[in-house]
């Protein structure tokens, strides 16, 4: 796509990210979790969507820092939804 499409932006798949994060986390603690990333992935601008990844990182990074990593690592192509109007 890249070779056919230079600067082409790439939206990454919110169900395969939230499994990759959960899995990082204790059984008990996932629907919480999935709670707290749908808050991110369900905000209603791109402000609000970073808002509440910052408060995933505060509330989780202390003890789950490599969920948090894997959550981060992403944020731009999780978020490039919000580039486009939401008629999109």
């Amino acid at each position: 796509l890249d070779e056919v499409f230079p600067g082409t932006r790439h939206q990454r798949c919110w169900f395969h990210k939230i499994g990759n994060v959960v899995n990082k986390f204790p059984k008990p603690m996932i629907p919480a979790v999935k709670s707290d990333l749908r808050d991110i992935h369900h905000a209603e601008t791109r402000a609000a969507a970073q808002d509440a990844m910052a408060v995933f990182a505060e509330k989780y990074g202390a003890k789950y820092l490599a969920a948090v990593k894997c959550l981060h690592k992403d944020a731009d192509a999780l978020l490039a939804f919000y580039d486009f109007p939401a008629e999109h």
